[in-house]
Protein backbone atom coordinates (compact mmCIF):
# COMPACT_ATOMS: atom_id res chain seq x y z
CA UNK A 1 0.00 0.00 0.00
CA UNK A 2 1.49 3.05 -0.94
CA UNK A 3 2.00 6.03 1.49
CA UNK A 4 -0.74 7.40 0.39
CA UNK A 5 -3.82 6.20 -0.83
CA UNK A 6 -5.91 7.52 -3.29
CA UNK A 7 -10.00 7.59 -2.69
CA UNK A 8 -12.74 8.12 -4.69
CA UNK A 9 -15.90 8.71 -3.30
CA UNK A 10 -19.22 7.89 -4.89
CA UNK A 11 -22.42 9.55 -3.36
CA UNK A 12 -25.56 10.53 -4.43
CA UNK A 13 -27.27 12.57 -1.34
CA UNK A 14 -25.90 15.05 1.40
CA UNK A 15 -22.52 13.40 1.72
CA UNK A 16 -22.38 13.60 5.46
CA UNK A 17 -20.11 10.64 5.70
CA UNK A 18 -18.20 12.04 2.98
CA UNK A 19 -17.90 15.12 5.25
CA UNK A 20 -16.59 13.18 8.02
CA UNK A 21 -13.68 11.44 5.69
CA UNK A 22 -12.81 15.04 4.83
CA UNK A 23 -12.80 16.23 8.50
CA UNK A 24 -10.63 12.95 9.08
CA UNK A 25 -8.28 13.46 6.57
CA UNK A 26 -7.44 16.94 7.96
CA UNK A 27 -4.95 15.47 10.37
CA UNK A 28 -1.77 15.64 9.46
CA UNK A 29 -0.44 12.54 9.81
CA UNK A 30 -3.33 10.83 7.38
CA UNK A 31 -2.50 8.71 4.64
CA UNK A 32 -6.01 9.33 3.23
CA UNK A 33 -6.21 11.14 -0.25
CA UNK A 34 -9.85 11.89 -1.02
CA UNK A 35 -8.66 11.97 -4.95
CA UNK A 36 -12.53 12.66 -6.37
CA UNK A 37 -16.40 13.00 -5.03
CA UNK A 38 -18.77 11.13 -8.31
CA UNK A 39 -22.30 11.53 -8.13
CA UNK A 40 -24.98 10.34 -10.09
CA UNK A 41 -27.19 13.35 -9.42
CA UNK A 42 -25.85 16.99 -10.13
CA UNK A 43 -28.20 18.38 -6.80
CA UNK A 44 -26.55 15.94 -5.16
CA UNK A 45 -25.45 18.46 -1.73
CA UNK A 46 -22.25 16.43 -1.10
CA UNK A 47 -20.98 17.51 -4.26
CA UNK A 48 -20.55 21.17 -2.79
CA UNK A 49 -18.92 19.70 0.74
CA UNK A 50 -16.09 18.24 -1.90
CA UNK A 51 -15.25 21.34 -3.80
CA UNK A 52 -15.44 23.51 -0.32
CA UNK A 53 -12.54 21.47 0.23
CA UNK A 54 -11.19 21.50 -2.93
CA UNK A 55 -11.74 17.82 -3.52
CA UNK A 56 -12.18 17.13 -7.74
CA UNK A 57 -15.65 16.44 -8.76
CA UNK A 58 -17.64 14.83 -11.61
CA UNK A 59 -21.40 13.81 -12.33
CA UNK A 60 -22.67 10.79 -14.40
CA UNK A 61 -26.17 10.81 -14.52
CA UNK A 62 -27.42 7.39 -14.89
CA UNK A 63 -30.70 8.46 -16.72
CA UNK A 64 -28.39 9.13 -19.91
CA UNK A 65 -27.80 5.67 -20.27
CA UNK A 66 -29.58 2.58 -21.56
CA UNK A 67 -29.20 -0.12 -18.20
CA UNK A 68 -27.25 -0.74 -15.37
CA UNK A 69 -24.54 -2.03 -17.34
CA UNK A 70 -23.90 0.31 -19.45
CA UNK A 71 -23.63 3.09 -17.22
CA UNK A 72 -21.21 0.76 -14.89
CA UNK A 73 -19.07 0.94 -17.32
CA UNK A 74 -19.20 4.39 -17.82
CA UNK A 75 -18.73 4.71 -14.64
CA UNK A 76 -15.74 2.48 -14.19
CA UNK A 77 -13.84 4.25 -16.82
CA UNK A 78 -14.37 7.46 -14.80
CA UNK A 79 -13.30 6.40 -11.62
CA UNK A 80 -10.18 4.65 -13.02
CA UNK A 81 -9.36 7.98 -14.37
CA UNK A 82 -8.20 8.97 -11.15
CA UNK A 83 -6.15 5.96 -10.26
CA UNK A 84 -7.59 5.22 -6.57
CA UNK A 85 -6.44 2.39 -4.70
CA UNK A 86 -10.01 2.56 -2.53
CA UNK A 87 -13.22 2.88 -3.36
CA UNK A 88 -16.05 4.61 -1.21
CA UNK A 89 -19.46 4.01 -1.28
CA UNK A 90 -21.31 7.22 1.03
CA UNK A 91 -24.85 6.81 0.59
CA UNK A 92 -24.87 5.82 -3.39
CA UNK A 93 -28.22 5.41 -4.54
CA UNK A 94 -27.71 2.50 -7.22
CA UNK A 95 -27.13 -1.16 -7.07
CA UNK A 96 -24.19 -2.16 -8.61
CA UNK A 97 -23.40 -4.62 -11.06
CA UNK A 98 -21.78 -7.80 -10.74
CA UNK A 99 -19.47 -6.46 -13.55
CA UNK A 100 -18.45 -3.31 -11.39
CA UNK A 101 -18.29 -5.20 -7.83
CA UNK A 102 -15.86 -7.82 -9.58
CA UNK A 103 -13.58 -4.87 -10.86
CA UNK A 104 -13.38 -2.94 -7.76
CA UNK A 105 -13.08 -6.53 -5.54
CA UNK A 106 -11.22 -6.37 -2.46
CA UNK A 107 -11.24 -2.28 -2.69
CA UNK A 108 -14.21 -1.17 -2.53
CA UNK A 109 -16.35 -0.32 0.95
CA UNK A 110 -19.73 0.41 2.40
CA UNK A 111 -21.77 1.76 5.38
CA UNK A 112 -24.78 0.30 5.93
CA UNK A 113 -27.13 1.76 8.81
CA UNK A 114 -28.05 -1.30 10.31
CA UNK A 115 -26.42 -4.33 12.53
CA UNK A 116 -25.80 -7.09 9.39
CA UNK A 117 -26.82 -9.32 8.33
CA UNK A 118 -29.82 -7.62 10.06
CA UNK A 119 -31.59 -5.74 8.05
CA UNK A 120 -30.32 -5.46 4.51
CA UNK A 121 -31.97 -2.96 2.10
CA UNK A 122 -34.07 -0.05 3.41
CA UNK A 123 -36.21 1.31 6.17
CA UNK A 124 -33.48 -0.16 8.76
CA UNK A 125 -34.40 2.01 11.80
CA UNK A 126 -38.26 1.87 11.94
CA UNK A 127 -37.49 -2.67 11.13
CA UNK A 128 -35.18 -2.31 14.07
CA UNK A 129 -38.17 -0.49 15.91
CA UNK A 130 -40.99 -3.19 15.31
CA UNK A 131 -39.13 -5.96 15.98
CA UNK A 132 -38.39 -4.81 19.44
CA UNK A 133 -34.91 -5.13 19.47
CA UNK A 134 -32.89 -3.83 22.05
CA UNK A 135 -29.28 -2.91 20.10
CA UNK A 136 -29.14 -1.41 16.37
CA UNK A 137 -26.08 0.20 15.11
CA UNK A 138 -24.17 0.52 11.47
CA UNK A 139 -21.61 -1.25 9.75
CA UNK A 140 -18.67 -0.86 7.48
CA UNK A 141 -18.34 -3.97 5.07
CA UNK A 142 -16.64 -5.05 1.83
CA UNK A 143 -18.97 -5.01 -1.00
CA UNK A 144 -19.21 -8.20 -2.25
CA UNK A 145 -22.28 -9.04 -5.35
CA UNK A 146 -24.29 -9.88 -2.78
CA UNK A 147 -26.46 -6.95 -1.53
CA UNK A 148 -25.22 -5.80 1.76
CA UNK A 149 -23.83 -9.00 2.20
CA UNK A 150 -19.98 -8.45 1.97
CA UNK A 151 -17.70 -9.50 4.74
CA UNK A 152 -17.86 -7.16 7.87
CA UNK A 153 -15.45 -4.76 8.99
CA UNK A 154 -16.42 -3.04 12.13
CA UNK A 155 -19.83 -2.32 13.30
CA UNK A 156 -20.73 0.04 15.84
CA UNK A 157 -23.83 -0.68 18.10
CA UNK A 158 -25.78 1.36 20.58
CA UNK A 159 -29.08 0.63 22.61
CA UNK A 160 -32.45 1.28 21.79
CA UNK A 161 -34.17 3.98 23.71
CA UNK A 162 -37.97 3.41 24.72
CA UNK A 163 -38.86 6.71 23.34
CA UNK A 164 -36.97 5.63 20.24
CA UNK A 165 -38.70 6.67 16.83
CA UNK A 166 -36.89 6.27 13.22
CA UNK A 167 -36.05 9.81 13.58
CA UNK A 168 -34.26 9.32 16.89
CA UNK A 169 -32.47 6.24 15.95
CA UNK A 170 -31.55 7.13 12.43
CA UNK A 171 -29.55 10.38 13.96
CA UNK A 172 -27.73 8.57 16.61
CA UNK A 173 -26.83 6.26 13.88
CA UNK A 174 -25.93 8.15 11.72
CA UNK A 175 -23.30 9.64 14.48
CA UNK A 176 -21.56 6.47 15.09
CA UNK A 177 -21.07 6.18 10.93
CA UNK A 178 -19.07 9.05 11.22
CA UNK A 179 -16.57 7.66 13.53
CA UNK A 180 -16.65 4.33 11.80
CA UNK A 181 -16.21 4.88 8.44
CA UNK A 182 -13.23 7.25 8.03
CA UNK A 183 -11.86 4.58 10.97
CA UNK A 184 -12.24 1.27 8.03
CA UNK A 185 -10.95 3.87 5.78
CA UNK A 186 -7.86 4.66 7.62
CA UNK A 187 -7.18 0.87 8.34
CA UNK A 188 -7.53 0.32 4.67
CA UNK A 189 -4.96 3.45 3.70
CA UNK A 190 -2.67 2.20 6.59
CA UNK A 191 -2.22 -1.68 4.85
CA UNK A 192 -3.79 -3.24 8.16
CA UNK A 193 -7.19 -3.53 6.39
CA UNK A 194 -7.64 -6.21 3.28
CA UNK A 195 -9.84 -8.47 2.13
CA UNK A 196 -7.97 -11.93 1.44
CA UNK A 197 -8.90 -15.50 -0.29
CA UNK A 198 -11.15 -16.38 3.53
CA UNK A 199 -12.36 -13.16 4.83
CA UNK A 200 -11.19 -10.04 5.89
CA UNK A 201 -7.49 -9.67 7.53
CA UNK A 202 -6.58 -6.85 9.76
CA UNK A 203 -3.12 -6.51 10.68
CA UNK A 204 -2.19 -9.94 9.23
CA UNK A 205 -4.87 -12.16 11.01
CA UNK A 206 -8.11 -13.24 9.93
CA UNK A 207 -11.01 -11.37 11.26
CA UNK A 208 -13.73 -12.52 13.32
CA UNK A 209 -17.07 -12.91 11.13
CA UNK A 210 -18.77 -10.07 12.62
CA UNK A 211 -16.02 -7.82 12.29
CA UNK A 212 -14.59 -5.05 14.68
CA UNK A 213 -17.21 -4.22 17.38
CA UNK A 214 -17.28 -0.75 18.71
CA UNK A 215 -20.24 -0.15 21.52
CA UNK A 216 -21.81 2.96 22.97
Amino acid sequence: MPATCNVVVLLSGTGSNLQALIDSTRAGDSPVRIRAVISNRADALGLQKAQDAGIDTAVLDHRQFDGREAFDRALMALIDDFEPQLLVLAGFMRILSATFVRHYHGRLLNIHPSLLPKYKGLHTHQRALEAGDSEHGCSVHFVTEELDGGPLVVQAVIPVQSGDTPQTLAHRVHAQEHQIYPLAVRWFAEGRLRLGQQGVVFDGQPLAVGGHSIRS
